[in-house]
């Protein structure tokens, strides 16, 4: 079968391997469209978080195809259409452990949620991604119409949350500085997608001058975390999903006592897979809009390459068809 490794730091190869054997108590995935991940890239470079080690096949974004089940596995059947979630206990799928960008992997039953059938593999693959947008709002707490929500960042899981944000009938407003990303902003049902320079009158504008009920910062850079907390109105919700380990910006601290603040921090997406996909098909939202390129397995190393445009690109997609 075909592959994706990261063989060494920066080195990463298409190779024919093995199909994988799967135990009694594992499944055996065949892929359908794998998202490349910023984080993916860091693994790349050698950089990732928690230690890992080459060769390691990458993909953590997928939705697949149940190929086969071992024997004592009982929750799922061959053609069930499946993702699954990428932290399990002390592992992270496609970082310490072999993931999805392969024509077949194995995986455990508990991993799994299958997927509606309301919902494309594209935007099954899109579900890790949007699950943390998701998490995030939910950490806010009842977020709906009477809400002004502004979203620091429009990456792929900002966007998620301008997606869900708006699906849930907040007046949503995005801060990004690329235009590109304004505009898929806007196409995910965003009110207003501005310039960060803009933010404060366009605030004022649709808040009445209150400021953000809501406030997602989802960029992960230390000066953009420090302005939410001037962009808060009072008795705002105000939650981080963008990570940043130790770097430091000046911040107006008062703000969180003179404003009442409510400030939590989310990371991941513990918890609401199941939510997320009942989210996801009764809203009816199209993930799959976030996906700029698609390249079939053959072409998996330019997909690397074309992420990394993140001018052009907002979210590159494997393609894999195989069946046994």
């Amino acid at each position: 079968m075909k592959a994706l490794r990261f063989v060494a730091e920066n080195t990463a190869e298409v190779q024919n391997i093995e199909i994988p054997e799967i135990a009694a108590d594992e499944v055996l995935i065949a892929a359908r469209s794998v998202g490349v991940c910023h984080s993916d890239i860091e693994l790349l470079e050698g950089r990732y978080i928690i230690p890992f080690e080459y060769p390691i096949i990458p993909g953590h974004e997928w939705s697949g195809e149940v190929a086969k089940i071992g024997a004592d596995v009982t929750e799922f059947v061959v053609g069930d259409r499946v993702v699954g979630e990428c932290v399990i206990g002390d592992d992270h799928f496609g970082f310490s452990i072999s993931g999805a960008a392969a024509e077949f992997f194995v995986v455990k039953p508990a991993w799994l949620h299958k997927l509606p059938d309301e919902v494309s593999f594209t935007s099954g693959a899109l579900v890790e991604p949007f699950s943390c947008g998701y998490y995030g709002l939910m950490r806010a707490g009842n977020v709906n119409a009477s809400d002004v929500v502004v979203v620091l960042g429009a990456g792929p899981i900002g966007l998620g949350v301008v997606a869900g944000a708006a699906a849930l009938g907040a007046t949503t407003l995005v801060v990004e500085p690329s235009e590109g990303r304004r505009a898929a902003a806007l196409e995910l049902g965003a009110d207003r997608a501005v310039a960060p320079d803009d933010v404060e009158a366009v605030l004022r504008d649709h808040s009445g001058g209150r400021g953000a009920d809501v406030v997602v910062e989802a960029t992960g850079r230390p000066e953009v975390m420090a302005s939410a907390l001037e962009l808060a109105g009072y008795r705002a919700r105000l939650v981080y999903i963008g990570i940043d380990v130790g770097r430091s910006a000046p911040a107006k601290l008062g703000l969180i006592q003179s404003k009442e603040l409510d400030i939590r921090g989310a990371i991941g997406s513990p918890g609401v897979w199941p939510a997320t996909l009942r989210f996801i098909a009764k809203s009816g939202l199209d993930l799959g809009r976030l996906v700029t390129r698609e390249f079939a397995a053959d072409d998996a190393v330019t997909a690397l390459a074309e992420s990394r445009k993140t001018a052009e690109n907002i979210k590159v997609h494997i393609q894999f068809d195989a069946e046994l």
